[in-house]
C-alpha cells in the first residue's frame, strides 16, 4: 500500500488522554484533517504512564472521533504494540491479542500501519515477524513498521521475512531531530535507504525544545515534557534555537515550523511526527509541512546541529 502520500506530517496521538482531554483531542483531529492531514499515529500503551490510566486511552479517543465524524476513509491510522500493561512483548499470541484490542478501541476493522514499538529480545524474531505477517494476511493490518530497533535487528527482520516469504516492513520510526542526529544518521539511515523504508521521526521537536519555548531553567518548571527537554538546555542546544529563530523570522513562521521543514528535507524522511496538545499549537506544525527552506538555511541548520554529538 501507499502510505504517507498526503500532507507530509504525522499527527502524534500521545497527548490524547494525557495533556489533551477527549473534547480537545477531537478538536485537534478536526483541525488536522481540515488542513489536509491524513496520517494519525498512536500506540496501545498511550497513556498508561498517567495516574489513573491503564493504557489505550489515546486509541479510545481516536476511535470515538472516527465514530463521531465518519472520516475513516479519509485518514490512515498507525498504532503500536509491545508496551501496553496487558500486552507486553512481541510473542505471537501477544501481538494477535493486542491487535484485536487496538482494533476494538479504534472502532475500525483494519490498522493501516502496525508498528513493533520496541524490540523484544525475549521472543525469537522469526516468531514476531510471522505474527505481524499473519495480521496482514488476515486483513487486520495493511502495512508493518519498526520503531526503536537497532540496525542489526532491522536487517535480521528483513532476512527472516525474505527467507520465509513474510510481509516486509515499509516504515521506520526513529528518534531523530536537529539536536539528536548522530545515532540515526550513522546507524539507521543506511538500512533505511537500502530497504526503502519510509522514515517517520519521533521527538521531531525534541520534546518542545525546538519550539523555542524552553530557553532557561525557569521555563522548564511545571512543563509536562520539561524533563526531556532539559538535556538540550546548554550552549550547543541554544545555538540551534538561535539559528531556528533567525530562519523563522525570515519566513514569518514559528521555530517549530523550521525544525519540521528541516526534517522533512532529510533523506528518506517521509513525514515528521509531531503532537499538538491544543488546536492553537497545530498551525505551526502544518506550516512545517509546506515550508521550503533555502540551501543556505539548510546549510546553517546542518552546521549548527552537527556540533551536537547526541
Amino acid at each position: 500500500m501507499t502510505i504517507f502520500d498526503g500532507l507530509p506530517l504525522v499527527l502524534g496521538g500521545n497527548t490524547f488522554g494525557w495533556t489533551s482531554d477527549e473534547a480537545e483531542s477531537h478538536r485537534v483531529l478536526d483541525a488536522f484533517v481540515a488542513a489536509g492531514g491524513t496520517h494519525i499515529d498512536t500506540a496501545d500503551s498511550y497513556s498508561a504512564w498517567v495516574p489513573g490510566n491503564s493504557g489505550g486511552e489515546s486509541e479510545t479517543i481516536i476511535g470515538s472521533w472516527l465514530a463521531a465524524r465518519g472520516r475513516r476513509d479519509d485518514v490512515e491510522i498507525g498504532t503500536k504494540v509491545s508496551r501496553h500493561p496487558k500486552f507486553r512483548g512481541l510473542s505471537a499470541a501477544n501481538v494477535a491479542a493486542a491487535a484485536d484490542a487496538s482494533l476494538a478501541r479504534l472502532r475500525t476493522d483494519v490498522i493501516d500501519l502496525y508498528w513493533a514499538h520496541f524490540d523484544d529480545p525475549d521472543t525469537p524474531l522469526d516468531e514476531t515477524a510471522a505474527a505481524f505477517d499473519a495480521l496482514v494476511k488476515a486483513g487486520k493490518v495493511r502495512a508493518i513498521g519498526l520503531s526503536n530497533y537497532s540496525a542489526d535487528r532491522i536487517r535480521e527482520w528483513f532476512t527472516i521475512a525474505r527467507r520465509d516469504g513474510l510481509t516486509l516492513p515499509v516504515a521506520l520510526q526513529p528518534h531523530y531531530n536537529l539536536v539528536h542526529r548522530a545515532g540515526f544518521e550513522r546507524d539507521l539511515a543506511p538500512i533505511a535507504a537500502a530497504e526503502s523504508l519510509a522514515v517517520v521521526p519521533y521527538y521531531s521537536l525534541a520534546s518542545g525544545f525546538l519550539t523555542g519555548k524552553y530557553r532557561t531553567a525557569d521555563d522548564l518548571a511545571g512543563a509536562p515534557r520539561g524533563g526531556a527537554a532539559a538535556g538540550y538546555l546548554n550552549d550547543t542546544g541554544l545555538a540551534v534555537v538561535k539559528v531556528l529563530d533567525d530562519v523563522a523570522a525570515g519566513h514569518g513562521v514559528a521555530p517549530a515550523s523550521v525544525a519540521l521543514a528541516w526534517l522533512r528535507g532529510r533523506p528518506d524522511v517521509a513525514a515528521p511526527l509531531a503532537s499538538a496538545r491544543t488546536v492553537e499549537q497545530l498551525p505551526a506544525l502544518i506550516a512545517g509541512a509546506t515550508l521550503e527552506l533555502t540551501s543556505e538555511e539548510r546549510a546553517a541548520l546542518d552546521d549548527v546541529s552537527a556540533r551536537i554529538t547526541g
